[in-house]
């Protein structure tokens, strides 16, 4: 059969038997409001093709080509789209809720306005896509290439993106408490102010990241690598921090209060300030550490190694030092202990 000629219009019906006969090719149709829920049309061809305001509801729709294609406002609600094909595809304002998009290729899509909830893109490629103020509550984006991507001031609260690809990616202002972060890279990210609550961040790589003021309560963050990361003013209440590396990490004024350091490194850490009130911190080595007037009152320092340690001014009330290190350390009275 011959291609579909450039602009042709053609009713849904029409093209679903065209489709049951054989035909793929359907480049440049228009399908403007067309009613497809439930179809099938995998593999189909509809680069280019214009289906604004159409309704693919729940239509199987696994390695169709939409590459060009202008979707504005259609209903892609609950759509099989595995492995499809929609670079530079406008879908401004289309509804995506629950959406299958696993393995698609979407780089240079068009994507302001649309409703993006539950939607699953696990190792989609989505670079240089623009989601800036997108809700992306509960998204997929296990694996997902995310590069140069704008999520400035996304909702991605729940989201999953563990094992993302984040280089250069935008994340001003970005929403993602209870997110799924596990082994991500954002080294030397700016994600100051971000909120992590409850986030599963565990391995991930903050090394050098600016956390200024970001909301990190309760976050899970074990074996996290935060060298050199600046934490000052972080909210760190009961995060579990457990074997993490905080080594020369800037947390002056950091609540870290319940939070779990054991067996943390924290060598050279500035804590200047910051609040360990009943913070664990069994194990942890503080080499070097700077706690000047930290808050330290009932916190379990069992084990801790506070060689050279500064703790000038601190408060160590209730504080268990059981077998702690504190040779060279200065003490909150301003003397040098010594062994």
């Amino acid at each position: 059969m011959n291609p579909v000629p450039v602009q042709s219009t053609i009713n849904a019906q029409e093209l679903l038997n065209r489709y049951l006969a054989g035909e793929r090719d359907f480049k440049n149709v228009n399908l403007i409001g067309a009613h497809l829920c439930h179809v099938n049309l995998v593999g189909i061809d509809l680069a280019g093709a214009s289906l604004a305001r159409a309704n693919l509801t729940r239509a199987l729709l696994h390695e169709v080509n939409f590459t060009n294609a202008f979707l504005y406002g259609s209903n892609l609600s609950f759509v099989k789209l595995g492995r499809g094909q929609l670079k530079d595809a406008d879908l401004t304002k289309a509804n995506l809720e629950g959406a299958f998009l696993v393995k698609s290729q979407m780089s240079g899509v068009k994507l302001s306005g649309a409703i993006l909830r539950g939607v699953n893109l696990r190792a989609s490629n989505l670079q240089g896509v623009n989601l800036c103020g997108a809700n992306l509550s509960g998204v997929n984006l296990r694996s997902a290439n995310l590069t140069r991507a704008n999520l400035n001031w996304a909702n991605l609260s729940q989201a999953k993106l563990s094992g993302a690809i984040l280089k250069e990616t935008q994340m001003t202002g970005i929403n993602l408490s209870s997110a799924y972060l596990s082994e991500v890279d954002l080294q030397g990210f700016d994600l100051s102010g971000v909120n992590f609550s409850q986030a599963l961040m565990t391995r991930i790589n903050l090394q050098d990241a600016d956390l200024t003021a970001a909301n990190l309560s309760q976050t899970q963050l074990e074996q996290g690598n935060l060298q050199r990361a600046k934490l000052q003013d972080a909210n760190l209440v009961e995060a579990d921090l457990l074997s993490s590396n905080l080594t020369d990490a800037v947390l002056i004024r950091a609540d870290l209060s319940f939070a779990i350091l054991t067996h943390g490194t924290l060598m050279g850490a500035n804590l200047n300030l910051a609040t360990l009130r009943k913070a664990d911190l069994r194990g942890a080595n503080l080499q070097n550490a700077y706690l000047w007037k930290a808050d330290l009152s009932e916190a379990n320092l069992e084990g801790a190694n506070l060689y050279g340690a500064s703790l000038r001014g601190a408060n160590l009330q209730g504080v268990n030092l059981t077998n702690v290190n504190l040779a060279g350390a200065t003490l909150p009275d301003g003397t040098i202990y010594k062994a």
